[in-house]
């Protein structure tokens, strides 16, 4: 495979579960010339693997990694990974599609990243998804983890894996103020318990020696380019992204002084990049978690700030209707946070004051502003 890459291009492996043969297709774009410039020698580069690769957060952190010539990325979802444009060394990238429930995927996958520097686990069901089918939330969002981790303390003893978990993990009653590291999860959603035990689960194979483990719990993720996603907190970014395309956003909660807890997509990324750098002992053996810096805004405070950046008209297409159930679960999450241990190790937060700096990035990468 390292002869493949520095031939200055990049195959597609597809492997579905219920087969064993692969199919090989030249990448799409493998004429373009970038895809022509040889690489440095693949034994210099950090082997990185990133699953969820068709969403959002790993293709944004696909991009930065591949403007630096340190890393080769393997990318890999069940859907046809991406392959981000317009970055400096997109020959550093290999696309893997697959089922990452599959044992059999799983072998291939960490076969085709030997040897393996990191993992970025993102693949997962969403809340509002796994809320619906129990069952494969537990697949994808627990079994799928605990598969891969299996095989990589074998194969990759003392790998570092990065797990995207979720402010969802806590619940009712909540203290008054900023949640500390010391507050106890307590989740009342399944996705928020599926994500809880897949935390305690890496947290035991790190104090064990196996890997080297950090766990991102994320806050919301706002603005989100694309179409809704089946979380709970879609809406908030529906409620920017819907009516800058002049599309009408549900929002289910009827309460305008509702606040959650918000990042943007840029600064997850580079937070991300971050703890890819950290030494493991910035944390303790048996407490692994990151909670990532965020903003805590109203529902007002994005409505507010979408008349600012996207003009006043934009407001007519945010509709109230409340959903009771996607209301229980949005009121068990916390709306704000103590980022102690994020601003010791060096992560970053969305400028405000309030939504602004979250929407005006997002209007502004539409050229609207």
């Amino acid at each position: 495979m390292h002869q493949r890459h520095q031939q200055g291009f990049n195959l597609l492996w597809s492997h579905h579960s219920d087969d064993t043969t692969f199919r090989l297709s030249l990448n799409q774009q493998l004429h373009n010339t970038e895809y022509s410039r040889p690489v440095r020698n693949m034994s210099e580069a950090k082997n990185i693997i990133i699953t969820g690769a068709s969403g959002l957060v790993g293709p944004l952190l696909a991009s930065r990694l591949l403007n630096s010539p340190e890393y080769r990325l393997v990318l890999t979802d069940l859907h046809p990974p991406i392959l981000p444009p317009n970055v400096t060394h997109p020959s550093n990238a290999t696309l893997l599609q697959g089922d990452i429930t599959s044992p059999a995927f799983i072998t291939t996958l960490l076969t085709a990243a030997q040897p393996l520097h990191a993992i970025f686990l993102f693949h997962g069901i969403m809340s509002a998804g796994s809320e619906e089918d129990y069952d494969l939330s537990l697949k994808v969002n627990v079994d799928s983890i605990r598969l891969i981790t299996d095989q990589l303390r074998l194969t990759n003893p003392g790998c570092r894996v990065i797990y995207a978990s979720s402010q969802a993990v806590f619940g009712q009653p909540l203290p008054r103020g900023k949640i500390t590291d010391d507050v106890l999860p307590t989740p009342e959603s399944t996705y928020g318990c599926h994500k809880l035990m897949t935390e305690s689960y890496l947290t035991s194979l790190h104090r064990k020696g196996f890997l080297d483990v950090f766990i991102a719990r994320f806050p919301t993720i706002s603005v989100r380019p694309g179409r809704p996603t089946a979380a709970a907190s879609s809406f908030l970014s529906g409620i920017i992204r819907e009516p800058m395309r002049g599309v009408e956003c549900v929002v289910p909660i009827e309460d305008r002084g509702f606040k959650s807890f918000l990042a943007s997509p840029r600064t997850i990324a580079e937070n991300l990049v971050r703890v890819l750098g950290l030494g493991s002992g910035c944390l303790p053996v048996h407490r692994r978690v990151i909670q990532f810096p965020g903003v805590s805004v109203s529902v007002q405070e994005m409505m507010d700030a979408l008349g600012k950046f996207g003009g006043e008209d934009k407001l007519g297409l945010v509709k109230e209707v409340r959903d009771e159930g996607l209301e229980r679960i949005l009121r068990s999450w916390p709306t704000d946070f103590d980022l102690s241990t994020a601003e010791r190790l060096g992560l970053v937060v969305d400028e405000g004051p309030g939504a602004e700096g979250i929407v005006g990035e997002y209007v502004r990468s539409l050229g609207k502003v």
